[in-house]
């Protein structure tokens, strides 16, 4: 039945992808887009030379090392101190809550909700942070076609690798490293109904084909953010 709202945008879902063939292959389409990401990326600041260091290679006398702010005393071109100091970029993390409930399917009567609840999306997202050599349905199809030379269902002792899909400019390879887990209410056969998996990643930055494609949009985002070039204007910077 329309909803009234013919020309209404259709929205698109985000998504754990594994990457790469394997047994069972794993996938989960998020029922509910996360209400929030925070998404988070530390860099660390260090003085340049090592203390107490001398130029034939002997050790000075023992000095106190200089803090990065008596570093930046001494430093008055701002390009200059940017090239010296040095910087550690760390990874970025993304966390997010996904959310599962079976009542909609439960009210239309699906079948396979009404026996399991969410229990097959529960199981999938835990399947992900387990290793792929573990997957019992994997070992048993390695045996049956007696691992064929460079192929293998069960593929390695690592989990698998996971593509974060969240619309057309975020294809990330991700680690995930925590899931937690809360169910929130059960069939009368304690299936779970309702439940929240919070979920940490840390993105795999790289060549990979996925990760340079993010980056490029995000790159053509920043480019377009010139459109905003006169409201600089309105910035009061010293002359």
């Amino acid at each position: 039945m329309s909803d009234g709202f013919p020309s209404k945008p259709r929205i698109l879902r985000g998504a754990f992808v594994e990457f790469g063939l394997s047994l069972p292959p794993l996938f989960v389409v998020f029922q509910f887009n996360p209400v929030q990401l925070t998404r988070n990326r530390g860099l660390t600041f260090a003085v340049p030379g090592t203390p107490g260091q001398q130029p034939g290679g002997g050790q000075a006398p023992a000095a106190l090392p200089r803090t990065l702010r008596q570093f930046h005393g001494e430093v008055d071109n701002l390009l200059d101190l940017q090239k010296k100091q040095l910087v550690t970029v760390g990874e970025q993390t993304i966390g997010f809550d996904i959310r599962l409930d079976a009542t909609d399917k439960l009210d239309e009567g699906d079948a396979l909700t009404e026996q399991f609840g969410i229990a097959p999306q529960l199981s999938t997202l835990e399947l992900m942070v387990y290793p792929k050599s573990e997957s019992l349905l994997g070992r048993a199809v390695d045996r049956l076609l007696g691992k064929p030379k460079g192929f293998s269902f069960t593929r390695s002792t690592n989990p698998p690798l996971i593509l974060f899909v969240f619309g057309r400019k975020r294809v990330l390879p991700v680690n995930i490293t925590s899931m937690n887990i809360t169910e929130t209410e059960f069939s009368a056969d304690l299936n779970p109904i309702r439940a929240t998996v919070g979920v940490n990643l840390t993105v795999i930055e790289g060549n990979s084909v996925p990760y340079l494609y993010s980056k490029a949009m995000t790159e053509a985002m920043s480019v377009l953010n010139l459109a905003s070039v006169a409201d600089i204007a309105n910035v009061a910077v010293p002359g």
